[in-house]
């Protein structure tokens, strides 16, 4: 969480050297985006975080259409945030090697049959179209393959066929009555979504929760961690035709979304955050049932775990399958389990641990291999990690996590900027409040993992074959709505 009101914005030349000189020191960018100011200028935003976890806030403003060097060519990680700022706001930033719309957003949804894919050309190339209509109950989203026979040289994914104005639609209430808007943007995430935005309206007005809300707020996104992780199993359990594990990991999924509906009344966690607290505690009572059904999901887990690493139809389908090396993920900025998975040590509820995780630390777990194996086994290993956590925490002696009063969170502040990112199962949710001279929002930015991630599916299936997709493709787990805001 970063809270900051006076800082200058600088001019544009000036802000993409200061950002360069920040990304050539080793700072990650977290995100970087424009929002339209009066005069027909557009202030643009970059949040980076320093090794040590410090997040850092560079500020510009300029002309629309204005043009800038391009950071990509020297950090390539950086190449979809210059294209979302190209979209949205006209400016340009010169020299980026593979300029495209996003989303096409605006006057340019009419005009998404004009993408302009990349192209293989020889005579044994073939094209294989996929969407963005599927058969299944997935969203909408267009699959390019470029293959020699059966192997892949080059995926394009094409998103952006919802257009939900996200952002757009945040600014049209009231800033103390999103929370219910908030956790439908990607409801598999509502709880991580929820909670960062609780955050930030908190921060925004000076209202201090108490530690048993944040214990609640962590109960309830571990939960949801364990719930998709299990979610992710069944699906790489069922496209490998593992049917012992497509069924008990669904089974153990609906064992987990159940607990939560009996601690909130929603299976997805919907409605438990709210800014100032929590609407539900624990009693004691929930917490012998939440207890019990942790210990029991715990010892079956631990049992199909071991089936399906042991079996080798597994290990040959996943071993060496859909690599994405650690040089690779970090030119391309991965983030969350994908990124740890390709050794990327970084998890922000160890590098921002804030109040809640730095009195009840979580493991930082890595694989190294980048692999469909490795993401496998790193979502295995991060929902033993989340039921040992849950588990510290609900059996702590003599704490209530029930009798929690709620806080008021008042008018917010003006003139501010807000920055809140909490890890959800994919990795960062970041969402950014800015409040004007009145205290009302002028913006709301949103950004989910997936956003960064895309690109590394379609690197993961390089040189793979095209079977292999569906592999490649759950093994990221990723999310159409998040992309597509």
């Amino acid at each position: 969480m970063v809270l900051t009101r006076e800082i200058a914005p600088l001019g544009l030349t000036e802000w993409a050297d200061q950002c360069a000189q920040a990304l050539g020191a080793g700072d990650r960018m977290i995100t970087l985006f424009g929002r339209p100011d009066a005069d027909d200028e557009v202030v643009i935003t970059a949040i980076l975080q320093s090794d040590a976890g410090r997040l850092g806030v560079v500020r510009g403003r300029a002309k629309r259409h204005e043009a800038f060097p391009s950071l990509t060519p020297r950090h390539p990680a950086v190449q979809m945030f210059e294209r979302e700022l190209w979209e949205q706001t006209g400016l340009t930033p010169v020299g980026h090697p593979w300029l495209k719309p996003v989303r096409y957003e605006g006057l340019r949804q009419q005009h998404m049959t004009e993408h302009p894919f990349f192209k293989v050309r020889g005579q044994e190339i073939h094209e294989v179209g996929v969407g963005p209509i599927h058969a299944s109950v997935i969203e909408p989203g267009h699959f390019r393959f470029m293959c020699h026979g059966e192997q892949v040289h080059h995926l394009e994914i094409q998103l952006g066929y919802q257009h939900r104005g996200v952002e757009a639609l945040l600014l049209r209430r009231p800033p103390l009555a999103l929370a219910s808007l908030v956790e439908s943007i990607v409801g598999d995430s509502s709880v991580a979504y929820a909670w960062g935005y609780c955050a930030a309206v908190e921060a925004l007005s000076g209202a201090q929760v108490t530690i048993e809300s944040d214990l609640v707020r962590g109960v309830a996104l571990e939960l949801e961690r364990v719930a998709m992780h299990l979610a992710g199993l069944t699906g790489l359990a069922t496209d490998t035709a593992f049917l012992q594990g497509g069924a008990t990991y669904g089974r153990l999924r609906t064992a987990v979304i159940n607990a939560s509906m009996r601690a909130c009344g929603s299976r997805f966690g919907r409605g438990w955050l709210r800014p100032g607290g929590v609407r539900f505690g624990i009693a004691d009572e929930l917490r012998r049932d939440l207890l019990k059904t942790i210990a029991a999901s715990a010892k079956d887990i631990a049992e199909i775990n071991d089936l399906m690493l042991s079996a080798r139809s597994i290990q040959s389908r996943f071993q060496g399958v859909g690599v994405v090396g650690n040089r690779a993920a970090r030119d391309i900025g991965l983030v969350g389990l994908v990124g740890r998975a390709s050794g990327i040590a970084v998890d922000m509820r160890v590098s921002l641990p804030g109040r809640l995780y730095t009195g009840h630390p979580v493991a930082l777990l890595t694989e190294e291999t980048g692999d469909c194996w490795a993401r496998l086994l790193l979502r295995m290993r991060e929902i033993d990690e989340s039921l040992r956590w849950l588990t510290r925490v609900l059996e702590t002696p003599d704490l209530d996590l029930m009798a929690i009063t709620p806080v008021p969170v008042g008018p917010l502040w003006p003139d501010t900027l807000c920055v809140s990112v909490r890890e959800g199962f994919r990795g960062p949710v970041v969402q950014t409040l800015e409040t004007g001279t009145d205290g009302h929002l002028i913006h709301y930015k949103v950004q989910d993992p997936s956003l960064l991630n895309w690109f590394g599916v379609a690197l993961a299936l390089r040189d793979n074959e095209i079977s292999d997709f569906p592999l490649c493709n759950k093994s990221f787990d990723l999310s159409y709505c998040g992309n597509d805001l």
